[in-house]
């Protein structure tokens, strides 16, 4: 258990500590002096059997409500000091506020010198206290008077805190590790120390980190536990960790920074939540209001956007904050804000969504998927997102953004009976009566499709992803219509989607004279075949049917339609495929390069060079080209990342696949200038 100190200056918090735990908390010169907490202090004590109890002893003074913030982040058990000679005093007040916006409903009140007062006074203070705390998640908490001079109610508030620590829960380490750093130091023959309350999962030594938000890698070299040494850390404790990396100094690593898993690396810089406006506030929080965020251990300026009109004193809306910089957090933690003069506090509340969109954030849809974040309970907000439009979660980031482990999110997908799409190293999920419910829809519209287009080979994806319901992000609609046609329920050719019942043919006359072009394509000729016209003449038919019978072909994928006039056979198409593969092997080409490799004239070599542009085979920066490994097997062959994909055909040509950028060139959905034809 972690017990944090609360109240005003002077009223005896450290004291009490030390009278508890027999440690100082006051460490610098300057507070031995002066006699007040500057600095977060820290203390333990084995007060149960077998348990130690950390302390984290707070400044009470009002200038310093930002230490104390960074000290009570974490805590499982307030211990609110009044001295009952003053009472109830401002930082008093300020300090309940904040652990009740911090969702600390555990605590205990030491009416501290208590030796220099009556009963009456005693009373007196104790019904402020009670008054004070009615409002509040702390108002079942005991009030004890205790005095360290005489020892009057030390042992009383000591047999308190035993019980609170028996009956503190041991937290589930399942999650993944984080850490917020409050303190980072030196010691010689060790290096780098960082110190800090463990939010949750667990760390053991030797394993990797990442200091969020900066990016630093680092070695656990070892680790204190509750001011013990320790092979494992776990949620709930106060942990010392001896950081080793290469980055890793003293001065790279400041209080507001979390220690974590790496998976979880993921700072963000503008996150919707929950806030609530304390009663105390002189009027309401309105569009673009300036703020301090407290996060954790962290302090950064906050614009504050309210996504369902401004917030009255009081009262509890949603909102957008849009933070200075980025910070390391997970969803469900809880914030405050202070005004940016740091003179008092506003409100706080709970984060809700670490990945919020820029626009449309006050839309019907936004505002019912906050409602579902809004649950406690990972499973609970995962199965009602599933509910509402779009209907589709990428649990990979909903998993990161709760700080859950593999396990525990392969639970979430078991729990609602979901649907998985693996795309690109993430997952997502769509409930399985969604998932019938795409199936049907999605038959029904090529149903449609071919009964209006019966001549064509099938729906383009895009177009079809476009009309279907519900609508799909392209990667894992991608991977639903493999899921389908693994079933047998549709047929993939290339860019086109279709009925496995629907096919288009030539006529008997059509396929006849197909078999008299495809030799005349073939062999010797393949790489400079005859044009339309030139086949037209030959063959004695007319030149509309030899485009129109092409173009039918071309739709089957037998031939490519490269240029105007010239059509190459698809395994011709897939041969220059391996020819430009090849000459990129060694680096970028040239034209005359793929000429040569070719053995053809440049003009043809350019129109090949165009049409490869054209689909992302070929990524185009000036006189240059390179292959795109990406869409290096669209007509044939194998990728060079491994993995397989379709052949894009020319009227869907924009399906989402390939857009990898390119330095100082274009990507594949930034294509080259279409050449005129001459």
């Amino acid at each position: 258990m972690i017990v944090g100190t609360a109240g005003h200056i002077d009223h005896g918090k450290t004291a009490l500590v030390k009278a508890l735990t027999g440690i100082d908390t006051d460490r610098l010169k300057e507070e031995k002096a002066r006699g007040i907490t500057i600095d977060l202090g820290f203390a333990s004590a084995q007060l149960a059997e077998g348990r130690i109890t950390g302390f984290v002893d707070v400044p009470g003074h009002e200038r310093l409500v930002h230490t104390m913030l960074a000290g009570a982040s974490g805590i499982d058990l307030a211990l609110i000091v009044v001295a009952v000679d003053d009472g109830v005093m401002p930082q008093t007040r300020e300090h309940v506020a904040i652990l009740d916006l911090l969702g600390i409903g555990r605590c205990i009140v030491a009416l501290t010198k208590a030796d220099l007062v009556g009963e009456v006074r005693r009373s007196a203070v104790e019904t402020e206290v009670r008054a004070l705390l009615a409002t509040t998640s702390l108002d079942a908490a005991s009030i004890l008077p205790v005095s360290v001079m005489s020892g009057e109610g030390v042992v009383a508030l000591r047999e308190h805190l035993i019980d609170a620590e028996r009956e503190t829960p041991a937290v589930a380490a399942d999650s993944r590790f984080r850490l917020a750093v409050d303190r980072c130091f030196t010691l010689t023959g060790a290096g780098v120390i960082v110190t800090g309350t463990v939010l949750s999962g667990a760390i053991a030594q030797g394993e990797r980190v990442i200091v969020s938000p900066s990016g630093l890698t680092a070695r656990v070299r070892s680790l204190h536990a509750q001011s013990e040494p320790a092979a494992r850390g776990i949620a709930g404790q106060r942990c010392a960790l001896n950081l080793a990396g290469d980055a890793i100094s003293k001065g790279a690593i400041a209080r507001g920074d979390v220690v974590l898993d790496p998976a979880l690396h993921a700072p963000t810089a503008r996150i919707d939540a929950s806030l609530r406006v304390l009663t105390s506030e002189p009027k309401r929080v309105g569009d673009w209001f300036p703020a301090r965020l407290h996060h954790a251990s962290a302090e950064v300026g906050v614009r504050i956007v309210p996504l369902e009109g401004p917030i009255a004193p009081g009262s509890s809306r949603g909102v957008q904050l849009v933070l200075d910089k980025p910070i390391a957090a997970a969803v469900g933690d809880r914030f405050v804000l202070r005004d940016v003069s740091a003179q008092r506090t506003i409100g706080g509340g709970r984060l809700l969504d670490l990945r919020p969109p820029h626009r449309k954030r006050r839309t019907p849809e936004r505002l019912a998927q906050l409602d579902a974040l809004a649950l406690t309970d990972p499973a609970d907000a995962l199965r009602q997102l599933l509910r509402i439009p779009p209907f589709i979660v990428d649990v990979t980031v909903f998993a990161r953004d709760h700080a859950l482990s593999d396990v525990q999110a392969a639970s979430l997908i078991a729990a609602c009976d979901a649907i998985p799409f693996d795309t690109n190293g993430g997952r997502s999920v769509l409930l399985r009566a969604q998932w019938m419910h795409f199936g049907a829809n999605l038959d029904e519209q090529l149903k449609h499709f071919h009964a209006d287009n019966p001549d064509l080979q099938g729906m383009g994806r895009e177009r079809l992803r476009l009309a279907v319901e519900p609508r799909l992000p392209a990667p894992v609609f991608l991977e639903a219509l493999r899921k389908r046609a693994e079933d047998g329920e549709i047929v993939l050719e290339g860019a086109f989607v279709r009925r496995p019942d629907h096919e288009v043919r030539l006529t008997a006359a059509d396929e006849a004279i197909w078999h008299r072009i495809a030799p005349l394509l073939g062999e010797a000729v393949r790489y400079r075949p005859p044009r339309v016209r030139d086949l037209a003449g030959e063959l004695g038919e007319s030149e509309p049917d030899i485009r129109r019978i092409l173009k039918l072909c071309a739709r089957l994928g037998r031939v490519d339609q490269i240029a105007h006039d010239h059509f190459f056979l698809r395994a011709t198409t897939a041969e220059m495929t391996g020819f430009a593969r090849d000459l990129a092997a060694q680096g970028e080409f040239t034209a005359a390069q793929f000429r040569d490799r070719m053995d053809n004239g440049r003009k043809v070599a350019i129109q090949v060079l165009d049409f490869f542009d054209r689909h992302g085979v070929t990524l185009r920066r000036g006189d240059l080209r390179r292959i795109n490994p990406h869409r290096a097997d669209l007509f044939g062959g194998e990728r060079q990342d491994g993995r397989e994909t379709f052949p894009v055909e020319r009227p869907d040509f924009k399906s989402g696949w390939g857009s990898e950028t390119v330095s100082g060139g274009f990507d594949s959905h930034s294509l080259p200038p279409v050449r005129q034809r001459t």
